[in-house]
């Protein structure tokens, strides 16, 4: 429960960038449709790669060693390899949905400037907090399930919207006579993809290939789950910038959500591997029990989004609705999608565990992708209900 408060505090932060944000969001159209995807990515690849080192500890396979070979540097150098490959394939997929959905939008090398500069250096932050997490829980004999998903959703949101916004800011200075730059760059990114891409399938060790072949094609998925979460925001982009206090609400609301699928997936990934849960096609008990316990969890943690976003709107001087608007949103909206939830983190594991797949590399991203877009058509529904 304190990750989880940990997470709704540090999601604030990124509301409040957010909110900071929407000048930006008005001079590059369509750069909200890259918001969603870009922070669900970070969740899903450093999420997994938290979840992995968990089950690790938990079957006892994990050291915390930097050796090459060893499963620390392993998963280490996938997730930055993954960053960069999913960087990119964001930028070029929020260009083709925007066009697709007739949404007005900047080019494709601006998407790819913003995707893969903001990315990439949110994911070597990333990359050091998730060692400092894992040592962390090796020396205390932590629970990583309970704690490395909150933790690293709320970190991955604190981070990524600055540096999203960072790559912006540039992007809008590079636009007054230096566009030749952003494609020089652009290009440089598709071959530095490329050439790192080639070089660990052809020379990585096995783990990395394993986990590069099982998590691209579920990835590549997710990003597309969450550009239709970014799509559904930025048709209501209008509504949000004329209650700034709604862009504050957005970022801990989906991220607490991942949170809680994070902490679910996790938990139902060891209990498969362990034998405690049986992959049935209706829940048992055990699942029944993790089922419950979210929920609990949900209303503790979307109230304290609700008014806290409101509170937070407050002090930067935002508009807003009254604070019991802005309760009802959120519980409403995340009671919605934590149901949903549920569902979907059970038959994830399962079936990507029956199939013989590695849930680590599978429910969560899947899961967490899932509830972006769950979770931005029931918040954006209510807004819609409650007349906001």
């Amino acid at each position: 429960m304190i990750a989880l408060m940990i997470s709704s505090l540090g999601d604030l932060l990124a509301g409040a960038t957010l909110g900071f944000m929407t000048n930006t969001l008005t001079l590059l159209p369509g750069l909200m449709v890259l918001i969603p995807p870009a922070i669900g990515m970070r969740g899903n690849i450093f999420g997994a790669l938290g979840s992995r080192l968990g089950t690790a500890m938990h079957i006892g396979t994990f050291e915390f060693s930097f050796r090459r070979g060893s499963i620390l540097r392993q998963n280490m150098e996938t997730s930055l390899l993954l960053t960069l490959i999913v960087s990119f394939l964001m930028g070029v997929l929020a260009k083709i949905m925007a066009e697709a959905f007739g949404i007005s939008s900047i080019s494709v090398q601006e998407f790819v400037f913003i995707s893969v500069l903001g990315g990439v250096l949110a994911g070597l932050v990333l990359i050091f907090i998730n060692v400092i997490v894992a040592w962390a829980g090796f020396k205390r004999n932590w629970d990583l399930d309970n704690i490395s998903a909150p933790i690293i959703t709320a970190a991955g949101d604190i981070v990524t919207l600055p540096m999203l916004f960072l790559a912006a800011i540039i992007v809008l200075r590079l636009e007054e006579g230096f566009l030749y730059v952003i494609d020089l760059v652009s290009l440089f990114f598709v071959i530095l993809t490329i050439v790192l891409t080639i070089q660990a399938m052809r020379k990585g060790q096995q783990e990395v290939q394993r986990i590069v072949r099982h998590s691209l094609p579920v990835l590549t998925l997710c990003i597309l789950l969450d550009i239709i979460a970014g799509l559904t925001i930025e048709h209501q982009l209008e509504s949000l910038v004329a209650f700034p206090a709604l862009l504050v609400l957005i970022p801990p609301f989906l991220e607490d959500a991942n949170a809680l699928g994070g902490i679910l997936t996790s938990r139902f990934s060891t209990l498969l591997h362990m034998g405690i849960l049986e992959p049935k096609r209706t829940p048992d008990h055990v699942a029944i029990e993790n089922f419950a316990i979210i929920y609990i969890f949900a209303i503790w943690v979307f109230s304290l989004v609700g008014v806290s976003s409101y509170i937070v709107a407050w002090l930067m001087g935002l508009s807003s609705p009254p604070l019991m608007d802005m309760l009802a949103l959120s519980l409403l909206a995340g009671l919605v999608t934590i149901t949903f939830l549920n569902i979907i983190a059970y038959y994830v594991s399962v079936v990507t565990y029956r199939l013989n797949l590695d849930p680590d590399d599978h429910s969560i991203p899947l899961t967490s992708s899932a509830i972006d877009s769950i979770g931005a058509l029931a918040l954006m529904g209510v807004v819609v209900a409650l007349g906001l």
